[in-house]
């Protein structure tokens, strides 16, 4: 993101508030007033009411259509422009947000104003715009998000993780948007994000923990200091417990290790407030080993009482933001003089005299509403749903160039699905597939492996894009059956191809009325053991031909 421009520095009296876009002049636009809003996990969105004595802004054409000298900031000077939001203080800066203009809207005109509104949001937001489907293999969960990120331009992205995540065999981005996949994948792993808004280009801020936190200059809790900001005061502080999930069990199912109950629970500290039997169960955990399971199941509970204790208040304090520590003192309830981790925060800022046709009667205010929780308190971001596959899909079977038959000693094979534009259709083209067979038990059973090209049902384990199985096969224009249909309708066949070679084995049932018959090929060699007795029937004719030697030993 370019850098956003430097707000100007008012006359040194007062609150007051001022704007930059991009490279318009300092003086173009004036705020009137704003409404900024910002959360852990989620994209801050600013709202502001500006005024400005250019009516036609975002306007670079006559009424019309024809050119005019001088002509007013086009859209493309507007939209998608950094932008900075400032307050001062007699003349001192107190807080800057920075971001990029998502929307401009022209408003109504007085005799020496023209009223104009633009929404700022974070570059993440663009993320929001891109949908697509994709897979990621072997890939740690940081890595992936870094691919979203740099692919939009954000490079700056801070990873603040004290636990490393383990690579994923298989990812799946299907059918959703990129800044909802980072956000889901983010909040599986326990993951939250926040944006330092006080820098000249806000730093996105990956962590999975709030030690390193900014702490605040010590708030004071005064219920009568009002809006002004010559008392920075907290004036309105509440706080909520409520009943949440009290333990977390998760379970999961790996093939690797079938008998093994990979299960586990986790326990929330602190109940003498509420019952203890309020258990949150799921299955499946999306989790494959012991060390995933101990963390997803702890960050799920942490997640799911993120809000159990919060404290709400309002105050005038513009350097309140979200993922700040925030030392609280003076409240009439000492237990309440504590740290707290503020998780949201609104400012609101009124500028009247921005617009002179208000008289400047109003004074400039600012005020914010804000939550916190407990600062020795884990905040998790609630994990969002994942995409459901809405039913099975078509693929086709991949592996390396040269090679028929791909596999690992699970007789697993891979696949390029039809909606995946990144594959080269080769061995790197998705993860190792599971293929279900007629038959499958201790070294017995039915084993047939799809072969390169082939093309193959995949059905999903719970609908997870991530957990695909093969459960069919099925002809195709190229891939026909071995005889022609429907002519030889009444067949039943079993016929294999040669690897790497021409020939066939095959066993073929024919069940035309009066031409049944059964049919043996074997393309090399044929053997029979027969542990025991055998016993044959003729009741016609029995024709042998042997063209070479033939050896009994009795």
């Amino acid at each position: 993101m370019p850098e956003a421009p430097a707000s100007p520095r008012p006359p040194s009296v007062g609150l007051q508030f001022t704007v930059r876009i991009g490279d318009l002049p300092a003086d173009l636009l004036a705020v009137v007033g704003f409404e900024f809003s910002e959360a852990l996990s989620c994209l801050f969105r600013g709202k502001l009411a500006l005024a400005s004595p250019d009516p036609a802004l975002g306007q670079a054409s006559g009424s019309d259509g024809e050119q005019v000298s001088n002509p007013s900031p086009s859209l493309d000077q507007i939209l998608e422009q950094p932008v900075e939001l400032a307050i001062w203080q007699d003349g001192q800066l107190l807080r800057r947000f920075s971001g990029v203009v998502s929307e401009f809207a022209r408003g109504d005109s007085g005799h020496r104003r023209t009223c104009y509104e633009v929404v700022v949001e974070p570059p993440l937001w663009r993320l929001g715009l891109m949908h697509n489907s994709r897979i990621f293999q072997t890939q740690t969960p940081d890595a992936i998000l870094k691919t979203l990120l740099e692919e939009r331009g954000i490079v700056d992205t801070v990873f603040d993780l004290k636990r490393s995540a383990p690579e994923r065999e298989y990812c799946v981005q299907h059918r959703e948007s990129d800044l909802a996949f980072l956000q889901r994948l983010a909040a599986e792993e326990g993951w939250h994000y926040r944006f330092d808004l006080d820098a000249d280009n806000p730093p996105l801020v990956i962590s999975d923990h709030h030690g390193d936190a900014v702490t605040l200059p010590q708030a004071t809790c005064n219920a009568t200091a009002g809006g002004s900001t010559r008392q920075p005061a907290v004036f309105q502080f509440s706080y909520r417990e409520r009943v949440r999930a009290a333990s977390v069990v998760m379970k999961d199912y790996t093939f690797r290790n079938p008998a093994y109950a990979l299960m586990h629970e986790s326990n929330a500290a602190g109940m003498d407030h509420q019952r203890e039997d309020y258990q949150h169960y799921d299955y499946p955990g999306r989790f494959k080993n012991d060390a995933r399971g101990r963390a997803f199941t702890q960050a799920k509970l942490e997640a799911l009482r993120n809000d159990a204790s919060v404290a709400s208040g309002r105050s005038n304090r513009p350097d309140f933001a979200a993922g700040a520590r925030l030392p609280l003192s003076s409240h009439t309830q000492d237990d309440l003089n504590r740290d707290w981790l503020i998780t949201r925060v609104v400012h609101t800022g009124k500028q009247p005299q921005a617009l002179e046709e208000a008289g400047g009667s109003e004074p400039t205010t600012y005020h914010n509403a804000f939550e916190a929780i407990p600062a020795d308190r884990n905040w998790r971001p609630q994990g969002l749903d994942r995409p459901l596959m809405d039913g099975p899909q078509i693929a086709l079977v991949t592996g390396p160039a040269g090679e028929e038959i791909h596999c690992d000693e699970h007789g697993r094979v891979k696949v390029r699905f039809p909606w995946d534009r990144y594959s080269q259709n080769d061995e790197h083209s998705s993860a190792w597939l599971r293929v279900s067979q007629g038959w499958a038990g201790g070294q017995y059973g039915f084993m047939a492996l799809p072969r390169i090209g082939h093309e193959v049902i995949v059905s999903f384990l719970d609908g997870d894009p991530d957990q695909p199985i093969i459960t069919g096969r099925t002809y195709h224009a190229t891939n026909t059956p071995p005889y022609a249909l429907p002519e030889h309708k009444t067949r039943t066949v079993l016929k294999t191809q040669t690897h790497k070679g021409e020939g066939s084995n095959e066993l073929r049932f024919e069940d035309e009325a009066n031409q049944e018959q059964i049919y043996l090929h074997a393309q090399k060699d044929l053997d029979l053991l027969t542990e025991n007795d055998r016993t044959e029937v003729v009741k016609h004719d029995s024709h042998l031909t042997v063209e070479n030697e033939r050896i009994s030993h009795i």
